[in-house]
């Protein structure tokens, strides 16, 4: 026994320092990723949740991001460098996401946590902004917009979920042949798939920052296949919303995208009341935001600045 000690006791001794250091790798570098992008990070306490956020400031309009399913407000980190400065961006992790509390037993839906996004912004003291949101956090700008249309600016939705697309998604067809869901992943091997999946080109993450994504998104499966779950049951609430959306919308989606056929569209063309525009973008996935975040910035920008 004594002649294994030694070996067993430097393997484990490696093993904390190896994720001891991966972990400082992965806040460093998304600490100098943030700082690029002029970024600060704040918390705020809202009805007893403990929300995490960043803040690029600005005193010109201000932009609220949401992010999607299994996703934090690090998606927008990028995306938000390429803003003008004056520009105010906040991007918040929703509860249950990121490292926002996360509780158990509470509603993650996307009407719910709408309602929470609305209790968040009155926290911070916001008026009227312009609200953005990808996939889930799509959906839930949307109902948000729909819920307190007076504190909407304008609606900028990338690949949004909420409403049934017309033509069915790769990822509904393996949904409906009972096949567990893409988006939550099998092992940390399995993050590549879920790159590849999600993305035409997926962005460039150096080899300690996949690692360490790819370990914490198979700990987190369980966690998020139960809001999945949530999800799924609520329906498709955003599509009888979008009648009281009154704020203009612009809708930019991915042409490529496997996740929700972007035919969501012509749903939302021919149920929407409000002004809307359309962008369609080639060879492009479900996330443009993350794909390419300087052309997505730009498209925001033009937006913005549409009398």
């Amino acid at each position: 026994m004594k002649k294994f000690r030694k070996p067993f006791a430097t393997t484990i001794l490696s093993a904390f320092l190896f994720v001891g250091c991966a972990s400082y790798l992965h806040k460093t570098g998304i600490s100098l990723e943030r700082y690029r992008s002029d970024l600060e990070s704040k918390s705020v306490l809202v009805d007893g949740l403990h929300w995490k956020y960043t803040e690029k400031p600005g005193s010109a309009e201000t932009l609220v991001v949401v992010h999607g399913f299994g996703g934090d407000k690090d998606h927008w980190t990028r995306f938000s460098r390429h803003l003008p400065n004056g520009i105010r961006v906040i991007a918040p992790d929703l509860p249950g996401f990121g490292e926002s509390d996360k509780p158990e037993g509470l509603n993650y839906t996307q009407e719910a946590q709408a309602d929470r996004l609305y209790h968040f912004t009155e926290s911070l003291g916001l008026k009227e902004f312009h609200i953005a949101g990808n996939s889930m956090g799509g959906g839930i700008a949307g109902i948000f917009a729909a819920k307190y249309p007076n504190k909407v600016k304008s609606l900028i939705l990338f690949d949004n979920a909420g409403v049934k697309s017309p033509t069915p998604s790769e990822m509904q067809l393996i949904d409906m042949q009972g096949k567990p869901s893409p988006l939550l992943v099998t092992s940390p091997e399995d993050f590549d798939r879920l790159l590849a999946f999600t993305f035409v080109k997926p962005p460039y993450l150096p080899s300690f920052l996949k690692s360490y994504f790819a370990n914490k998104s198979f700990a987190n499966r369980d966690w998020n296949a139960s809001i999945l779950k949530q999800i799924r049951k609520e329906g498709y609430f955003l599509e009888e919303k979008l009648t009281e959306i009154q704020a203009p919308t612009i809708v930019i989606w991915g042409k490529e995208d496997k996740v929700i056929h972007y035919t969501v569209m012509d749903v939302l063309k021919k149920k929407m009341k409000t002004k809307l525009e359309t962008v369609l973008l080639e060879n492009m996935g479900h996330a443009p935001m993350i794909e390419d975040p300087k052309l997505s910035a730009k498209l925001v920008q033009d937006w913005l600045n549409k009398p």
